[in-house]
């Protein structure tokens, strides 16, 4: 700490060093004498603090000892000596005046040791006695012996008063090590770590590069040992269907993804929508962790095949990501996270998550139309978006509101306007069977003309295959809600009508649409089932096929692909009751609490229980088992109804 410091924390300030020959030769020598001065005019302090213990020693001729002055252990050995022979001289020089000064100063301060404090007296007296306690400290950790410690209850209100004059900075300046030993998280680009994380360790999730061909680079998640027993432990907990188990096991590998990932599903069903993301986002810090220093977010150039169960979590988390910051309201956040997830990183060829259904929804939320048009002009000729219904019907949606802005040019709002209008009316013909539910979301009723149409009727809608009407009801059933301006309503009814005479007129586009809706919607892909799945749109997912809806659906990992590569497999677990006899799986079949004698035995417990009293337990349970059967009175009901409910025809 420099010296002009230490003087602001004894309270001095330049020009009041005190008059005489003796200041003319050691600074040590007047700051010694000014402060002795200050003791007798100010007096004691109200604060606990041991000041006999802090005057030890004489002082002489206005100085005190080496061992109690600051200024002293800064002075280098071979200057010392002169200056305390300059002290004496000066003291020795001093003027009677002035030595009867400092004994009536003494004399006073005697006088009002034996008075009470006031409030102002305490605030003013703290600073003296500050600054002997930070003499001591000083000398402390110089050529003195430590002194003895001021009470905790004394430390605190002295650090109080130090922050209100000096800062909280000059006081807790000794407490600095220990914040530099702080651990500080990693700076991450998907999420920002929050403190009231549990602290970030390795859990044994790392990655490693596979190959790199064709200007390519494919990674790969690899677990750990230890995380493989984790995940082991977790798959058991899944199965339990008891969220607490998982709960547990967070407890001891707190980055543990696939378990953040299902905890988080099961608070969102709770209502806990700010625990889910909070765990969906530290799921992600621990994955972006665990990246290569080879793998980039941005370069397009990284892979990971969604076909080993260790890169599935990445697709998912950010998924779930993409999907909370919809629902804050942050639509142009979660269509960059859409943009990562089909062509950043991963497989935009191969869309695991099937993201294609999605994007336009979020660009229309985000007003980001000039990106939808440009992805479907560039992607319309070798990917076929105009087959599917959200870009049919999304992609003239966004050149009919690119047309309502006032900042462009009249030739390209007329040039907009002619093109979604175009759009539109081929979207109707190849799918007519949207019209109706989407005026009926809109709660808009229907022309007679169009809703007793042929066409545009209730059997187009029955007529279309199941995979067809399960993509109109995902599209309908998230995006309805853009369709409801009265300018939108205006421009889809115009468009509405021309198709109507278009088909009255017998155009062979109509004829070639309707063959085209039986050939290519024949079954839906196993990517948009997941992306079904994982929507949670209830009228896509009560559209599934009964192969899907009979599968046991897990959140972690909805759907896999059927050619999953494994790179280890769990290990068989036996099931105690597997080689017991038919009466023992029969009542465990009724009873899922019910252990046989052999099975306590063989798990290991001692002292179990005899047969009798395992037969026992069984009859008892038998007993309980039979109480809870209730039988139906046949003659009863039909006493109550003679007459019956009338027969079937």
């Amino acid at each position: 700490m420099s010296r002009r410091a230490l003087r602001r924390l004894r309270g001095e300030q330049r020009g009041q060093e005190p008059l005489g020959p003796g200041a003319r030769h050691d600074h040590a020598s007047r700051g010694g004498t000014e402060r002795e001065g200050n003791r007798g005019s100010e007096g004691g302090s109200a604060l606990t603090i041991n000041i006999e213990d802090l005057e030890e020693g004489p002082v002489l001729n206005g100085e005190r000892p080496e061992c109690l002055l600051t200024g002293n252990r800064r002075r280098s050995q071979s200057g010392g000596a002169d200056a305390k022979k300059a002290g004496e001289m000066a003291g020795k020089a001093a003027p009677p005046e002035q030595s009867n000064i400092s004994g009536k100063l003494r004399k006073k301060k005697k006088k009002q040791k034996n008075k009470k404090n006031t409030t102002g007296e305490i605030l003013e007296n703290g600073l003296e006695d500050i600054d002997r306690l930070l003499e001591r400290i000083e000398d402390a950790s110089g050529f003195c012996p430590p002194p003895s410690h001021p009470a905790p209850a004394d430390t605190e209100t002295l650090y109080t008063e130090l922050k209100r004059y000096f800062g909280a900075r000059a006081v807790l300046g000794e407490q600095r090590p220990r914040q530099r030993q702080r651990v500080y998280p990693k700076c991450t680009w998907l999420t920002t770590p929050k403190s009231t994380w549990p602290r970030y360790t390795k859990p044994g999730l790392s990655m490693r590069l596979l190959e790199s061909k064709r200007g390519l680079s494919f990674f790969a998640f690899e677990h750990s040992e230890e995380y493989q027993q984790t995940q082991h432990k977790f798959l058991a907990a899944v199965e339990s269907m008891e969220p607490n188990n998982i709960v547990v096991l967070l407890q001891t590998s707190p980055y543990h993804v696939d378990s953040l990932l299902q905890l988080s599903d099961a608070c969102r069903f709770q209502e806990d929508q700010e625990m889910a993301r909070d765990l969906v986002e530290r799921a992600l810090y621990s994955m972006e962790c665990a990246f290569h220093p080879l793998f980039s977010l941005t370069s397009g150039t990284c892979r990971l095949d969604y076909r080993r169960p260790e890169n599935r979590s990445f697709y998912l988390a950010l998924y779930k990501q993409m999907s909370f910051l919809e629902k804050r309201g942050c639509p142009r956040t979660a269509l960059e996270f859409c943009k990562l997830i089909l062509g950043g990183v991963l497989e935009p060829d191969e869309d695991p998550l099937c993201m294609l259904l999605l994007i336009d929804h979020l660009a229309l939320r985000a007003r980001n139309y000039d990106y939808l048009i440009r992805l479907f002009q560039e992607w319309e000729a070798h990917r076929n978006l105009s087959q599917l219904p959200n870009f049919a019907f999304s992609v003239p949606l966004a050149y009919f509101l690119l047309s309502q802005q006032a900042d462009l040019p009249e030739q390209e709002l007329s040039s907009a306007r002619e093109q979604a209008s175009l759009l539109i009316r081929q979207a109707l013909t190849m799918f007519p069977g949207a019209l109706l539910p989407l005026l009926e979301y809109c709660s808009v009723r229907p022309d007679a003309a169009v809703a007793t149409h042929s066409f545009f009727g209730p059997d187009a809608e029955i007529s279309q295959p199941p995979a067809l009407s399960q993509l109109v009801s995902l599209y309908l059933g998230r995006s309805h809600f853009l369709w409801k301006e009265p300018a939108t309503m205006s421009w889809l009814e115009e468009n509405v009508r021309e198709v109507l005479r278009a088909v009255d007129s017998g155009d062979p586009a109509v004829e070639a649409c309707e063959s085209r809706r039986k050939v290519l919607y024949q079954r839906a892909p196993r990517n948009i089932h997941r992306h079904v799945v994982l929507s949670e749109v209830k009228e896509a997912v009560a559209a599934l096929p009964p192969d899907v809806t009979t599968q046991s659906v897990m959140g972690f990992d909805p759907l896999p692909p059927l050619d999953t590569i494994y790179s280890y497999v769990r290990p068989e677990r036996l099931s105690p009751v597997s080689h017991g006899n038919t009466i023992a799986l029969f009542f465990r079949s009724l009873l899922p609490n019910y252990t046989m004698e052999g099975e306590r035995l063989e798990a290991g417990g001692a002292g179990g229980l005899n047969h009798n009293q395992g037969l026992n337990r069984l009859m008892l349970a038998v007993r309980d088992m039979m109480a809870n059967f209730h039988f139906h009175d046949v003659e009863a009901a039909r006493e109550d109804n003679p007459e019956g409910d009338g027969e079937w025809d």
